[in-house]
């Protein structure tokens, strides 16, 4: 017999969305803590924790250099000079601090927690932002992940100046490349929110791990810090539903809805369980709401894509995965799968070029390999 899969979406930050609302007075009951044991330590405590090592690469690499420049750009060159500490972009695990620094390499959640750990042990100010409208969409297995992005601000240190705000001071720094940032909407989070997505991030991550346990404690310490961060209920309500707590889950998933409308995550997650659950009447209306606010759900054209390719159908595949490209440029394996499409009709420069941009869109180093090695096959075939 063929196992239906059920497909959720999970937000994240950086991969792995924010989705924050207003702040509720307390923490809504929604925790089932007796069905979820035992316990795994989540200390909100050890996020921006640095080390001695960390101190040692301060005291040797920036203080120094800070001497002769401000330190917020000594401090970006120390990180960031590919000379120098040889920071990697990898999305296959969300850090803290000291794990990020020790691997030199993270998401760019880690990388944005291990500056301002280090900015901070500086004494210069740190203001965290969501970069808005910079979410993108990826899969694994049978769940559907919606990533948004953030990036930090510096600032004087504050013993620097007591008396005047100097905007010029602040120093932006982002882990998108500088032409895609230019003109982004942004909004201030606190440091507990930027706390609250690494747990989510980590209960995520854990969850697509089947690690349904360690999930629960750590979306469980995502609302705590956090009580008015959504996405961390939305994953808590997964971690419910794979744990076969339907309606624990369901209702996790509608006390969010309630604070967050219009969240499409929500919506379709809701909607699907209901109707994985025989309930399809109370269903429609979040089907019709969703309609609404997302005529076209992520992966649309992706998925009829692969349906053409089935069907040997290439030239249609072709446009259904542009079509799907022009939505969200930044997802690997829409150019992987256009690749293939191209090569099946012989197009083998743009199959290459496809290929390229697989692989300098790839999120970890398993991915960016996969795909550079089937660039040199193509190529030693003859493709250049």
């Amino acid at each position: 017999m063929r196992r239906h899969l059920t497909t959720f979406i999970i937000a994240l930050c950086c991969a792995l969305l924010a989705g924050c609302a207003t702040p509720p007075a307390s923490i809504p009951p929604v925790f089932t803590d007796s069905a979820f044991a035992p316990a795994i330590a989540v200390d909100a405590g050890q996020v921006f924790a640095i080390d001695d090592t960390m101190r040692q690469y301060l005291r040797t690499e920036v203080l120094r250099e800070a001497r002769l420049k401000n330190p917020r750009t000594a401090l970006y060159n120390a990180l960031y000079d590919k000379a120098r500490l040889k920071l990697e972009y990898d999305a296959q695990i969300t850090r803290n601090a000291r794990e990020t620094f020790a691997a030199r390499s993270g998401n760019c959640l880690s990388l944005v927690i291990m500056t301002a750990a280090l900015a901070q042990e500086l004494g210069l100010a740190v203001r965290y932002q969501e970069v808005l409208g910079e979410a993108s969409w990826s899969r694994s297995g049978d769940m559907i992940f919606v990533a948004g992005h953030v990036n930090l601000v510096l600032g004087q240190r504050r013993l620097d100046s007591a008396r005047s705000y100097d905007a010029s001071a602040l120093l932006v720094i982002d882990f998108l490349p500088s032409k895609d940032v230019a003109g982004y909407r942004t909004r201030e989070l606190g440091e507990a929110t930027i706390t609250a997505m690494y747990m989510n991030n980590r209960a995520a991550e854990t969850l697509r791990q089947g690690q349904l346990h360690a999930a629960y404690w750590w979306a469980r310490g995502a609302i705590v810090q956090d009580p008015g961060f959504i996405g961390a209920y939305n994953t808590l309500g997964l971690v419910q539903l794979r744990h076969g707590d339907t309606q624990a889950g369901q209702r996790t998933l509608a006390h969010a809805l309630e604070r967050a409308p219009d969240n499409t995550v929500l919506l379709a997650n809701l909607a699907q369980s209901l109707e994985a659950s025989g309930m399809a009447q109370q269903a429609q209306p979040l089907r019709q709401r969703l309609l609404a606010l997302q005529p076209e759900p992520p992966f649309h054209h992706f998925n009829l894509g692969k349906a053409a390719m089935q069907r040997q159908d290439y030239q249609a595949a072709i446009w259904l995965f542009q079509r799907e490209i022009a939505r969200d440029p930044g997802y690997h394996e829409f150019h992987f799968w256009l690749a293939q499409a191209h090569a099946q009709l012989g197009q083998w420069q743009l199959a290459s070029k496809q290929l390229e941009l697989a692989m300098d869109r790839s999120l970890t180093r398993g991915e960016h390999a996969l795909y550079a090695g089937k660039l040199r096959r193509l190529r030693a075939a003859g493709v250049h």
